[in-house]
């Protein structure tokens, strides 16, 4: 069984990080305790990107000393002294002290910089044997034809066969999706016999597009206007501006980085308009030289009206402009938009079961939080489905849209004024794509007069006139709740600046409760370090009868099934079992006994305190016996008082990730968000909706 995998090139460039990211993504979804290792780095391991971005992005508690072998100027040395031996000695050591600790190891070869290409190939893998690795190999097709990158595979798996070494899937980078077919076919017929699957990934322009932050880097630039997250744009091109302004907007791209000498005020003055037009080619930033400054009251009038991102460096213009040109893209923790994409393109290019299988990766039932995310990703996607997220102009929205479409999970809708959302999207540095996201304003909307109508006959009973119904399909929450009622929506996210009363209101009002229930009611899905567990009600209903109490725990259930949580039940009170009596313990008892005679497919446990569901050893103690205390996964509170302090307390103590409130019983799936929600939550609310859509 390969407990590690090891990720050869025979290039510089071919997009190994993304598949190192790819790899580690799948591995700390089915194994405990994923290490990261570079046998080779630049410099300090500290410095270097790869061991950086694994440390930001996932749990790993070794040092980025303990990450790396050597450095390259130690590898030249030992190699220029005929020392091969010594260098591959050195790398094992520190790589089995890693691994010692770890379940599963993911190590990223070498990078191409310093060595002749024959001569590193032949390296990576007299490494990845000596280390124990099963090798994974990566190939790039840009700039090549059909022929020269089914060479370049056959003569690197060659190599590396003859060295030991055992290639168990073979990656093609960057590669044009009009060559699949040829590439494909070209592969099976040059290699004779049994071969290791080989998985074609698509060039993605915005992987090669460098970020304002790295050309900052690159250029030893200061900042002179832009907050943090507009230097995560990426630039689609280098403009030099040296002409008068009219001429030089007609010629100015959308997402270009402008040089221009720094005493060009005028050409300051008109990016900083262009980034103020939605529509227009709004640039990525301006790049002033020759350590020219503009005055101060342009200055000021540039960063306080538009916040278009401006750097300032001592080079003169054609310098600064032939050293841009230079800088490479790299997929780094300030990068979030690419990290995006390279995890899209490989978990919709790659057999993400067929390279598990490969690295023999364990089949548990046990659902991790990593798992569990990407289960909800994976089965979003099955079934296209179309979201809409009232709060158009929302900077986090428009952020969670940008991950979205780049994981490729549901098409979606944003409502409001469309120049008023483009600008809001330009100003933290997304664009909004034109296939997959649709923009709507309820003002204008030919769909108004229709919601107006129905709104109004459902809810004249209530004393609605017409004129209230025209207001009341003004509002997002609304407007937005009305196409899921109509089916021109699978589902409503909201909440990021709504209150969680008008986000449900609508719902309520006319989606409805399915048919059989009873009330709306809520859960939260709690990520903790190791499992992830369903909380309800925590969010809508105060003080539950008895009856509420065993319709909430059918529906949770129901609700942990369809996201992969096996439900054991365990009805929350202050006693446990038979030991204590009272009006609130004896409702708890009451519920439970209604939940077993309604859904005798459910493990129950009731009433039981908290510690009692949870903890094997006090389970043991107080129900001996138990098939739900002790491991327990749905946990019923008495109140909502108890429920929302409960989960904000482990949220806050625990440091779990509390995704939720998601609501249970309504005809058509509605969310709310917490007004204090993070891109990531809308993410994966998002993805929630969508697979509750996917089944009303």
């Amino acid at each position: 069984m390969p407990d590690s995998v090891y990720l050869a090139t025979n290039e510089n460039a071919t997009g190994k990080r993304m598949v190192a990211l790819g790899v580690m993504e799948l591995a700390v979804r089915r194994f405990d305790r994923v290490i990261f290792f570079r046998p080779v780095v630049h410099a300090d391991p500290r410095d270097d990107q790869s061991i950086r971005l694994m440390r930001s992005r996932y749990p790993i508690a070794a040092t980025p000393d303990q990450m790396a072998g050597v450095t390259r100027s130690e590898a030249r040395r030992l190699l220029a002294e005929d020392r091969g031996d010594t260098l591959i000695q050195r790398i094992q050591q520190k790589f089995k002290s890693l691994q010692e600790s770890a379940d599963f190891a993911v190590v990223e070869g070498t990078s191409f910089q310093g060595l002749a290409q024959e001569i590193e190939f032949e390296l990576n893998a007299d490494i990845a044997v000596n280390l124990g690795c099963a090798i994974m190999t990566v190939f790039s097709a840009y700039g090549k034809t059909v022929e020269e990158s089914v060479q370049s595979i056959r003569i690197g798996n060659d190599s590396i066969s003859d060295r030991g070494g055992q290639v168990i899937a073979t990656v093609l980078n960057q590669i044009s999706p009009s060559d699949e077919a040829d590439l494909r076919l070209a592969y099976t017929q040059a290699l004779k016999g049994p071969s290791s699957p080989l998985y074609m990934i698509p060039e993605e322009p915005l992987l090669r597009q460098p970020t304002l932050r790295e050309i900052q880097v690159g250029l030893g630039a200061t900042v002179l206007s832009g907050d943090e997250t507009t230097f995560d744009r990426e630039v689609t091109q280098l403009q030099v501006a040296a002409m008068q302004v009219p001429d030089f907007l007609t010629r100015l791209q959308r997402s270009s980085l402008v040089i221009t000498p720094g005493d060009r005020s005028d050409i300051l003055l008109g990016c900083a308009l262009a980034s103020l037009d939605a529509n227009g080619p709004s640039p990525a930033g301006v790049v002033l030289t020759a350590g020219l400054m503009p005055p101060s009251v342009v200055q000021r009038l540039v960063s306080e009206t538009s916040g278009l991102p401006v750097l300032s460096t001592l080079v003169d213009t054609f310098a600064a402009a032939t050293v841009a040109a230079q800088i490479r893209a790299e997929i780094d923790e300030h990068s979030p938009r690419k990290i995006d994409s390279a995890i899209g393109l490989f978990e919709q290019h790659i057999d993400i079961d067929d390279l598990a299988t490969r690295f023999q990766a364990p089949d548990t039932h046990r659902v991790t939080p990593m798992l569990f995310e990407h289960s909800l990703i994976q089965r979003a996607r099955k079934k296209r489905v179309r979201i809409v997220l009232p709060e158009g102009n929302e900077p986090r929205i428009l952020q969670a849209v940008d991950a979205l479409r780049r994981r490729d999970v549901a098409d979606l809708i944003l409502l409001g004024d469309p120049a008023s959302i483009r600008a809001a999207a330009s100003h933290v540095g997304v664009a909004i794509p034109n296939t997959g996201v649709q923009i709507i304003d309820p003002k204008t909307s030919p769909l108004r007069d229709e919601f107006v109508n129905t709104y109004y006959a459902l809810r004249k009973h209530k004393g609605v006139t017409i004129d209230v119904a025209r207001d009341r399909m003004l509002e997002v929450s609304y407007f937005g709740t009305m196409m899921v009622r109509k089916g021109l929506a699978g589902g409503m996210v909201s909440g990021a600046t709504n209150t969680t009363a008008n986000t449900i209101r609508p719902a309520f009002e006319f989606i409805k409760t399915r048919e059989g229930v009873c009330c709306v009611s809520s859960v939260f899905l709690m990520c903790l370090k190791h499992d992830v567990l369903v909380y309800g009600d925590c969010a809508v209903i105060p003080n539950p009868t008895a009856e509420q109490l065993a319709e909430i725990a059918a529906n949770s259930s129901d609700t942990a099934a369809q996201f992969g949580i096996e439900p054991r039940v365990a009805m929350l009170s202050y006693s446990t079992g038979e030991s204590g009596h009272g009006e609130d313990v004896d409702r708890v008892r009451e519920a439970t006994a209604i939940l077993k005679r309604n859904r005798p497919d459910l493990l129950v446990e009731g009433p039981v305190q908290y510690d009692a569901a949870i903890d094997p050893a006090v389970a043991a103690a107080k129900l001996p016996g138990s098939t739900v205390a002790g491991r327990a996964t749905v946990f019923i509170f008495p109140d909502l008082n108890t429920g929302n302090n409960t989960y904000k307390a482990v949220q806050r103590s625990a440091g779990a990730v509390a995704i939720g409130p998601v609501l249970q019983g309504l005809r058509k799936p509605v969310n709310d968000l917490s007004r204090g929600c993070s891109v990531a939550d809308i993410v994966n609310t998002v993805a929630i909706t969508a697979i509750q859509a996917q089944a009303s």
